[in-house]
Formats: structure tokens, sequence, C-alpha cells
């Protein structure tokens, strides 16, 4: 598996890592409360609630070389791509950005998205939850005060047959956890790589040289040891309760028909999978589509490698061709089976990019520093109307100044899609109240 760095120089492992210390330290026996005090959500505005795929691309995209490039600023600024005309007449995305760019119709890219929080943990917070930090956060670190939108859509939506309600591939963000609503929500990781031949995921098989029968004795021997005395006090739960919840998921995916059908990505034609690219991150959205196929309704797809502090352009031209490709395979795709109504894609990271490019003390090829003002973000399906562009940047790209938004407004946009009311207000295990969102205004334009 690849180690992406962000600038202070944390690997995806060491996020989880430390995701994982935080979810079991502390307050465990809190944390493994179910405290949401909220009922199942209906559609919005009468549609059916959609399924989501969010596409994470950790260390905070440029927004100049992806969908808002700036071919009139200056020459420190506008960078070394060119402007590509889009299928919409006047909307122009970045050179790289050419499968996307022929389906602009079928998208609607956000500009004019900000905040104040410019640094990796803060960031990642504000957009995975729709909450901001309430107290300073250190550019590294993992950072939960709020469940995520995937522990919250998991917890309303609840899960399908044999499948759990939300899946991260091939971790989880640094904010992706559930908080107070308790370990049963935090997200489904799948590690391996699709792309292999011999990829696997982990409690769907049975374990080599275990038959079912035996794996049936097993499992009554367990259900035996379980029928002795725990503690059942609410006021000092049973930690044990969160690895049962655990050993039980991992019981339903071995015993899944749904779960072994879904990941079967073998079975995908090989046009398929060549159309959406043979790499990691391409398998992995042929991989999210089957999971949403099988109505699980929330998964992220969480991809590293974009802080580009130094050597932007050259590793752009390499990153942004197969990442982009994939994106335009899964809207058509979606599209082609009759999912696209019913599937929202999203992708978007923490924050943007400097205007200024600037050559970083003992690097030797220049990049774009971190930049919370200005950042552009994709949205496909559920209903979006695609074609258009909402709000702007100014001439520079160093704010937006048109049709100016909050980590809210975008947080309550993807609530309302998925059928859940973003205004409701929970409960944490000490009894304090917690908006979901303190603004649950969507972006009306993207609603349809």
């Amino acid at each position: 598996m690849s180690m992406h760095k962000n600038c202070e120089g944390m690997t995806r492992r060491d996020c989880l890592q430390l995701g994982l210390g935080i979810l079991a330290g502390g307050s465990f026996v809190d944390l493994l409360r179910l405290t949401a005090q909220a009922a199942p959500a209906g559609s919005a505005a009468g549609r059916r609630p959609a399924n989501c795929i969010l596409i994470w691309m950790d260390g905070g995209p440029t927004h100049f070389e992806t969908f808002d490039p700036k071919p009139d600023a200056p020459a420190e600024i506008r960078g070394d791509f060119r402007p590509l005309q889009t299928k919409i007449p006047g909307v122009y995305f970045s050179q790289h950005m050419r499968r996307l760019a022929g389906i602009a119709d079928k998208i609607a890219v956000v500009r004019s998205v900000c905040h104040n929080q410019g640094n990796h943990g803060a960031g990642n917070h504000y957009m995975m939850t729709g909450a901001p930090p309430r107290m300073p956060v250190g550019c590294g670190a993992f950072v939960s005060f709020h469940p995520s939108l995937g522990s919250v859509t998991a917890y309303e939506r609840g899960a399908p047959e044999g499948l759990p309600a939300y899946f991260s591939m091939p971790s989880m963000s640094r904010s992706g956890g559930p908080n107070f609503l308790g370990a049963k929500y935090a997200p489904f990781v799948v590690s391996d790589d699709p792309n292999r031949k011999e990829f696997r995921v982990r409690d769907v098989a049975l374990p080599e040289g275990l038959s079912s029968d035996r794996f049936e004795t097993r499992r009554d021997l367990r259900q035996l040891v379980d029928r002795f005395q725990r503690i059942t006090d609410k006021a000092a739960a049973d930690p044990v309760n969160a690895a049962d919840e655990y050993y039980r998921q991992g019981y339903n995916l071995m015993t899944s028909a749904a779960a072994q059908q879904a990941f079967d990505i073998h079975s995908e034609p090989e046009k398929v999978r060549e159309a959406y690219g043979r790499n990691s991150f391409g398998q992995r959205a042929l991989l999210a589509r089957r999971l949403v196929e099988a109505g699980v309704p929330f998964v992220t797809l969480y991809d590293g490698g974009w802080d580009h502090h130094s050597d932007i352009f050259d590793g752009l031209a390499r990153k942004l061709p197969p990442f982009e490709n994939a994106i335009a395979a899964l809207i058509e795709d979606l599209e082609a089976r009759g999912l696209l109504d019913t599937t929202l894609i999203v992708a978007l990271g923490e924050f943007g990019r400097t205007p200024k490019i600037s050559t970083l003390a003992g690097q030797n090829k220049p990049g774009r520093d971190h930049w919370s003002n200005a950042m552009s973000i994709l949205f496909a399906g559920a209903g979006t109307p695609g074609g258009q562009v909402v709000g702007s940047t100014d001439r520079n790209g160093y704010v937006a100044n048109e049709r100016i938004l909050s980590p809210e407004n975008f947080v309550s946009t993807i609530y309302r899609k998925l059928g859940i009311d973003p205004g409701k207000v929970y409960r944490t295990p000490n009894g304090r109240p917690a908006h979901l969102v303190s603004d649950a205004t969507a972006i009306s334009e993207l609603m349809g």
C-alpha cells in the first residue's frame, strides 16, 4: 500500500493508528454508548434518499490546477497548466481534467466554499463533519469533536442486509469516525488493493483451513461463552461490547451472499475494469459503485498525496489523468446502470492552495501552500443539476467573492440529499445538546 504523507510527515497509517487510539482511549465507556436521539429520516423534497460516494483528496487539492484555472493572472499565479474548454460554453477546467470537461453537463462545481482552518487537522474536521474545531488544533492532529458524515449516515440510514452501512477505502480519514455515536458507526475499512489479483476483504472469506462446519461449531461455542453474565449497568457499559460488534459484523460478512457478491470485483467485465483504470484508485472507485449498488449508503474513497508544497506541476501531470478518468468512468457507469439519480458523488479535500507559487527552503521545485480562503468541490448525481458552476473566486484565485458558502452549507447539502435533516439536535453521553449542523442551509443550486 502506498504511503502518502502530508507536510507534517504523517502517513495514512499514522492517522489510522492515532484514530484507533482515540476511539479506544479516554472515556471509552462513554464512547460506546449510542446516544443520538433521532429517528430515521425521510427523503428530501419527496426524492428517494441517495447513497453517497465521497472522494476525499487528502492534503488539500489545488483549485487552480483542477476546476478553477486563472489564465489571466500573472505567471507566478496561473502556473504551468493551460485552461481547457469544457462542454459548457464559457466554463473552463485545467488542462488535465479532460474527461470531466467532456461530461461537464453531468456535474456541478462549487468554487466558493471557504473557511478559516488552514491546517490539515482542523480543515479535515470542518469539511468532514460540518463542525469547526472547538479549540486550537495542530496540523498533524487526528481530530474528533463531532461525528463524521459517514458515521451520521450509518446511524440515520442503517445498514443493508449483510453489509455495513459505512465503508472507507483504503483507510479512514483522520476525522472520519463516529465520535459520541460509538464504535458501531465507525467505518468498515477495506485496506487491500482491489487492483491486485489476490484482492481479499478481511472478514468476508473464511480463514484458510476452517471449514463451514468448524466455523459454525466455533460460533456456537462463542455463543455459549456469551451466556455468562457481563456488566449490563448502562452507567458502566462493558467495553467488550465493541469487540462483540466487530465479531458479529465479521460473522455476518462471512455468511452474507450480498457481501460476497459486492466484493467480487473479479466478476466485472475486463472492459469495465479498464474503463475505470487498472490502478488502485480506479479499482476502488469501481468497488464503491458495487457497494452502493448493493445498498450501502456511504462510501469514502480516501486518496492521499494532494499536499503539493513542491513539484506541483510534474506531480499533478502524473496524478490527475488516472484520477479524473476514474471519476468520469464512475459517473458514466452509474448513469448507464440507472443509478446516478440515486447516488451522490462528491470530490474535495480540506482546503485549496495558495495563489502564489513558491519554492520552499530545501526544495528545488515549486509548489503551493495551504489556502482555506478558496477551494473547488465537484458534485454529481442524486438530482444535482449538471452543467453549472456555483460561486466564483476573484481574478487571481485569492478569495471566494461570489455566492460565498461555508462547510456547514456543504455538509447540509449532502445530508439533505441523503434524506437526513441537518437541523437535528443529538445528545452526547453527558447530555449536552449537539447540533448536527449549526447552519442547516443547503446549497440551493445543487438541490434540483
